[in-house]
């Protein structure tokens, strides 16, 4: 295809790569849509206008060349679409999967503000970077220079974790991972459906890392199996990138009753089984919907991700419960789209005021229905009661209301890491350093719980700030000799 062919989006319609039918897709765990085929991804991106200023790469977190790497899959020219994409992101077909492009690149295209529907950057993203490890193109990390007088520690493997430790290792560093988990990802293993995102996709990843020499810790708790001192010590700079994993409560009657579970626990004892693990409360029935009435209370991303699990466990009914609706949701709009097809229902304006229970298990959520107000700080409009009750029956509820920092001091013994009076970790807007010198923090722990872009993006930034900070102590060592 000839550089001329740009520009066909008034000639060609958008098109997604085809889902498959929600009765094959909602009792297995594998990924929903089917590949684009190589004409289709060329004919998709032909359809990129070609922005002087491109909005899709100024609202992606990344800032990634997508008009570029667009053009250059229109052209056949797929391995550089793929260098260039990977010049910007460690995870361009995690992105590609998981990222909601409706709310970023996709939603700010030009085209789609013109009426005829917005590049398929997404799919075409993960199309690349899929062809890019089938082909080989994907190297291993290259080493710029041998820098292993210096170690790197690095807390949690989430994305933002892995990214700073790719990059500080192609630095030349000796970097060392820890995480709490048997696995690393975080919770791109353990919170993401394998619908979403199969999990040899990040297991790729890791291997890639692992095969560049850096250490992977697992099991390992800060505060137990080591101190933060301890840690500083044998590390001449540490990264804490824990994302946050502590659920937002409610507070009502009838919280505690058995059949109430987190949202992330139920992710986690789900894919744990994907796994094959012995998972002792997936087997017992607690993380278990199969037969069951499920109703989940949240609206964002996490409760779609618990939702669709249900549906694919067996649950004999599905419903979400969210106090706003569907156009004050936070969640993506193709994520609510396919949990609709595949037999969720949603149950807008509601908010649940106490739980019934039988025998002490939860037996229905009872609560008020809800107006929207005047839009608050975020833009949205805010819920506030203004209608009759309502109850819902439920043989297990799932609780998706968001997540909030652990108290990293109290847990790692460090009383003197600062943190904000939201709990997340204080640094330095410039070095990103916290307020321990040489302990930096990245990704939601410091942002709060946020997108996997966003913490890939953290990951970029810190890396760079962290390696200012060893070329400074090095510096300073040489004047002192």
């Amino acid at each position: 295809m000839a550089a001329s062919d740009m520009l066909k989006f008034t000639k060609i319609a958008q098109d997604y790569p085809v889902k498959r039918d929600a009765e094959e897709r909602d009792d297995d765990f594998l990924e929903i849509s089917r590949p684009y085929i190589t004409d289709k991804a060329e004919e998709q991106s032909s359809r990129c206008s070609q922005c002087g200023v491109p909005f899709c790469q100024v609202h992606c977190p990344l800032h990634n060349n997508i008009p570029d790497w667009l053009r250059l899959t229109a052209e056949g020219r797929l391995e550089e679409a793929y260098e260039m994409a990977a010049s910007t992101s460690t995870m361009p077909e995690i992105c590609g999967r998981i990222c909601p492009q409706d709310r970023l690149c996709e939603g700010n295209c030009v085209i789609e503000t013109s009426g005829h529907g917005a590049v398929t950057i997404g799919a075409v993203e993960k199309y690349i970077t899929d062809n890019a490890w089938e082909n080989g193109w994907v190297k291993p990390i290259g080493i710029l220079r041998d820098r292993s007088h210096r170690s790197v520690g690095i807390i949690g493997s989430g994305p933002a974790g892995l990214t700073a430790a790719e990059l500080l290792r192609r630095k030349g560093y000796k970097v060392t991972v820890y995480d709490r988990h048997d696995r690393g990802g975080g919770l791109l293993t353990y919170g993401i459906p394998g619908f979403k995102l199969e999990k040899y996709v990040v297991g790729r990843r890791l291997k890639r890392l692992e095969e560049a020499g850096i250490v992977f810790k697992y099991e390992f708790e800060v505060g137990t199996d080591a101190t933060m001192e301890q840690l500083r010590a044998e590390h001449d700079a540490i990264l804490i990138a824990t994302g946050v994993y502590k659920a937002r409560a409610l507070q009502a009657p009838g919280v505690g009753t058995g059949g109430i579970v987190k949202a992330l626990d139920y992710l986690i004892a789900s894919n744990r089984k994907g796994f094959g693990d012995d998972v002792p409360g997936f087997d017992d029935g607690t993380f278990n919907a199969a037969g069951k009435r499920v109703v989940v209370i949240g609206g964002g991303d996490t409760a779609m991700d618990c939702v669709r699990t249900a549906v694919r466990q067996g649950a004999k009914s599905v419903k979400c419960l969210y106090r706003r609706d569907r156009a004050n949701m936070p969640g993506s709009a193709s994520e609510v789209k396919n949990a609709e097809d595949e037999g969720v229902e949603f149950v807008w304006l509601t908010a649940p005021s106490a739980f019934e229970d039988r025998d002490g298990s939860v037996s229905a959520v009872r609560g008020t229905r809800m107006k929207l107000g005047q839009p608050g700080p975020d833009g949205r409009r805010q819920p506030e009661p203004g209608g009759e009750d309502f109850r819902e029956t439920a043989d297990l509820v799932i609780m998706a209301l968001g997540f909030s920092p652990e108290d990293l001091p109290q847990m790692f013994g460090t009383p003197e890491l600062g943190t904000t009076r939201w709990g997340t970790l204080r640094t330095d807007h410039k070095t990103m350093m916290t307020s321990l010198d040489g302990v930096f923090a990245a990704g939601d722990i410091v942002r709060g719980a946020s997108l996997v872009v966003w913490a890939i993006r953290d990951g970029r930034d810190v890396a760079k700030t962290m390696h200012s900070y060893l070329m400074a102590k090095d510096a300073a060592e040489k004047v002192a000799a």
